[in-house]
C-alpha cells in the first residue's frame, strides 16, 4: 500500500503589512532624504544595499519575526531590488546601520520592540530621528548590545562616515567630503544654479572676447589710419620735391645749388 508522501507548505514571506510608510509629509520627507541621501553616497560601492521600508527577516522559515526599518543599510551586499530582506538569502548578513524616523502617532511599546528587535538581531548603529522636536538619538554596538550615545551632536557615524550636526532648520547630515546630504529638491536646484552660473560665466567670456576683439579691431583701424597717414605725407614730400621745393622747410629748392 502507497502512503501519501507528506509535503511541507512553502512558507510566505510577506511583503508588506498594508501600513503606510509614513503617516506626514514631514516624516516621509525625511525618510526618503536619508534613503536616497545614503545611496548617493555609496552610489558607487556596488557591495553596499541601502533599503527603505523594506521587510527584514532575519530568521528562515519564520514569517513572523520581521521588521521593516524607516532605512537601512547593509555593507557587503549587491545592490539590486528585493521584495523583502531575507537574512538567510544574503549571506547571514544583517543590516549594519537603521534608521527610523519617528512621527506623532509612533508608540513607545512599538519603538521598544524595534529596539529589542535591532539589538538582538546584530544592528551595529541604531539612530532614531524625531523631526517634529528636531531630536535624535542613537547608539551604537558594543560588547554585543547596542549602547546609547550621550552626545550626537557632532557625531560621526563609524559606518557611514557621516557626521550629525544642528541648524536652526533641523537636522545636518554631513557627507564626509564635507557636503549635506540633500533632497532631490535640494539636489536639483543646485544643479540649476550651477547650470546657471555656467551660463553666465560662458555670457561673460563671450563679452569678454567681444570686448577684446574690439579693441584689437580698433587698433588695427588705428594703424591703418595712421599708415595711410604717412603715405599721404611721403606722397605730398615727393610731389614737392618733383617741384623743386624743399618739403622740411617749405623753400624753394635752389637749382644751382651743389
Amino acid at each position: 500500500m502507497n502512503r501519501p508522501t507528506l509535503q511541507r507548505r512553502a512558507i510566505r514571506y510577506p511583503e508588506t503589512d498594508g501600513l503606510p510608510m509614513a503617516e506626514n509629509t514631514l516624516q516621509f520627507r525625511w525618510i526618503v532624504k536619508i534613503k536616497e541621501g545614503i545611496e548617493a553616497l555609496f552610489r558607487d560601492d556596488p557591495n553596499v544595499f541601502v533599503a527603505g521600508d523594506l521587510f527584514w527577516y532575519p530568521v528562515e522559515g519564520d514569517n513572523k519575526t520581521r521588521t521593516a526599518p524607516d532605512a537601512m543599510v547593509v555593507f557587503g551586499r549587491p545592490k539590486g531590488d528585493r521584495p523583502s530582506y531575507m537574512q538567510w538569502v544574503e549571506a547571514g548578513i544583517a543590516p549594519q546601520v537603521v534608521f527610523e524616523v519617528l512621527s506623532p502617532g509612533n508608540r513607545f511599546s512599538e519603538m521598544l520592540r524595534k529596539f529589542h528587535f535591532y539589538q538582538d538581531h546584530g544592528v551595529e548603529e541604531y539612530y532614531v530621528y524625531d523631526p517634529d522636536k528636531n531630536n535624535l538619538d542613537g547608539w551604537i554596538r558594543e560588547n554585543e548590545a547596542l549602547r546609547p550615545k550621550e552626545k550626537m551632536n557632532g557625531w560621526v557615524s563609524p559606518r557611514l562616515g557621516i557626521r550629525f550636526d544642528w541648524t536652526d532648520d533641523g537636522l545636518r547630515l554631513v557627507r564626509p567630503d564635507g557636503r549635506p546630504l540633500e533632497t532631490y529638491e535640494e539636489v536639483d536646484l543646485r544643479a540649476k544654479a550651477a547650470e546657471e552660473a555656467a551660463l553666465a560665466e560662458r555670457e561673460r567670456a563671450r563679452m569678454e572676447a567681444e570686448r577684446a576683439r574690439a579693441a584689437v579691431e580698433r587698433a588695427q583701424a588705428a594703424d591703418a589710419r595712421a599708415q595711410a597717414a604717412d603715405e599721404r605725407v611721403a606722397r605730398l614730400a615727393a610731389k614737392l620735391r618733383a617741384l623743386g621745393i624743399d618739403s622740411e622747410n617749405g623753400q624753394e629748392a635752389d637749382p644751382g645749388a651743389g
